[in-house]
């Protein structure tokens, strides 16, 4: 078992892998619902049940499946690296296909149009984004290196989502305004462009990022259904995977009405607006990530996480109070939201930190009970709750849309602002999450694995080996 320290440059060529997944990340939780609206003139809430459906469905098991079959991969490449490379081309292709859906489709081609082009694409994004996330894992076993090669990568995970959603919506405008397109051409040319980039990062990965496992381990040997039921017999990643449905429930319908909110119930209308306040969030959030991380080597990763939400959920909460701009002054309420989005920054930088350095160490604590070391199934599962959650978020954001009256018809920025669309839009933006936040707050506070744990794990786990090298 190997923990030594791991290169900056191995950490910036592991961290660029981020972006370009980031990218699609954003965009698909901050505008896909608003691009499936607005641009192809679909219902909010028939397009939120078919995102719904298509996670509940293949997308739903190949996570296990594909982390499961990672997992038993032998080749000269090792078990993670020939899906980096293999799949990155095909993940930009896909991710094209689902930006460039018609327009004027009935409401069950749409249906199925949504649902078909997302099976596609997440095929090809979990297969790469599996073996990405398994390979963290493999690269370094000591607790605090682990928080080390996740900080700087989600360095790059906040420079992908600042393109992937604060600059989407200005993005689509400059493409019109400079070539002459259509709105649905020019998603059609950005899914081109953000696709490329993933598959870049991917290969970068993949070709580079070449350093032999810090554990050496066979391929599993546990039948797949077996397998996958012994996770649940994990209690450490039990109580982690309900901290990350509620999460990623959160922050989905977060980031998936922010821009209903701004446009509508704050009535700030240009694509400006919607920059500066996702893209201050971002950099304040990018800002933290450091202290963010000294912050987990005092007090541990689960309590770090825990301060970050709560500071979170004060912070919607309060923007759910933020007055609506008159049409003749709009600052105020564009500093009310900047500041809003600088204090939810604060704290859900802890997300950036702390959830990617505490799956590999539910690793090792399965390998404790089982004897073999399954990065890819765990990861595996950890995507499936995440994209289930995720889906489940962007569906409650439509059904509740459409309870609010939204009008598919129109645009966001000319949408006839009632007070039950906007109460509607106040209490996903705000009440909704923090609620969902708060119930993460006491399972993170009682997480069982700590540094002292993990570390008697590893010694534990050192002892084993040394034990069959010695029978041997």
């Amino acid at each position: 078992m190997n923990d030594k320290k791991l290169s900056v440059k191995t950490k910036l060529l592991f961290g660029s892998g981020d972006f370009g997944m980031q990218v699609l990340t954003a965009f698909i939780q901050f505008c896909q619902l608003a691009y499936d609206t607005d641009v192809c003139g679909i219902q909010p809430g028939l397009a939120g049940t078919a995102i719904l459906v298509g996670k509940l469905s293949w997308d739903m098991i190949n996570d296990i499946l594909f982390g499961w079959l990672e997992d038993r991969t032998k080749s000269k490449l090792g078990r993670r690296r020939p899906y980096l490379i293999f799949c990155a081309v095909p993940l930009m292709l896909t991710f094209w296909l689902m930006l460039s859906l018609p327009t004027g489709m009935s409401n069950v081609k749409a249906f199925f149009a949504i649902i078909g082009t997302a099976l596609l694409f997440d095929t090809f994004s979990t297969l790469v984004t599996t073996a990405y996330s398994a390979m963290t894992a493999e690269l370094t076993v000591d607790y605090n290196e682990r928080t080390s090669v996740a900080t700087y990568r989600m360095m790059f995970n906040i420079a992908g989502y600042l393109l992937g959603a604060a600059a989407s919506f200005l993005l689509g405008d400059i493409i019109i305004s400079t070539f002459g397109v259509t709105k649905q051409q020019a998603y059609s040319i950005m899914g081109l462009f953000f696709g490329f980039l993933a598959c870049l990062s991917s290969l970068i990965v993949g070709l580079f990022v070449t350093n032999k496992p810090a554990v050496e381990s066979e391929p599993s040997t546990i039948p797949a259904f077996k397998a996958i039921l012994s996770v649940f017999k994990n209690k450490p990643f039990n109580r982690y995977m309900f901290i990350n449905l509620f999460m990623s429930c959160a922050f989905t319908v977060v980031m998936t009405v922010v821009s209903y909110y701004i446009f509508i119930s704050l009535n700030l209308t240009g694509s400006f607006d919607f920059l500066i306040t996702v893209g201050v969030m971002m950099v304040v959030l990018s800002v933290c990530i450091i202290p963010c991380s000294k912050v987990v080597m005092k007090i541990g990763k689960a309590k770090t996480y825990a301060l970050g939400l709560g500071i979170a959920s004060v912070a919607l909460l309060a923007g759910t109070f933020i007055t609506k701009a008159d049409s003749g002054n709009t600052s105020l309420t564009l500093m009310a939201i900047i500041a809003v989005a600088a204090v939810a920054g604060v704290g859900f930088s802890s997300q950036w930190v702390c959830p990617h350095s505490m799956i590999p160490d539910v690793v090792e604590y399965d390998e404790l009970m089982t004897g073999e070391r399954r990065e890819g199934l765990y990861y595996g599962v950890n995507c499936m709750v995440g994209k289930v959650s995720g889906a489940l978020g962007s569906a409650i954001v439509g059904w509740i849309l459409e309870f609010g009256g939204y009008d598919s018809t129109l645009p966001m920025v000319s949408q006839i602002m009632t007070m039950k669309l906007d109460y509607s839009i106040r209490f996903l933006f705000g009440i909704l999450p923090a609620a969902l936040l708060f119930i993460c707050i006491p399972l993170l506070m009682k997480y069982p694995i700590t540094k002292e744990s993990h570390a008697a794990v590893l010694e534990e786990l050192r002892k084993r080996k040394e034990s069959k090298v010695k029978l041997v």
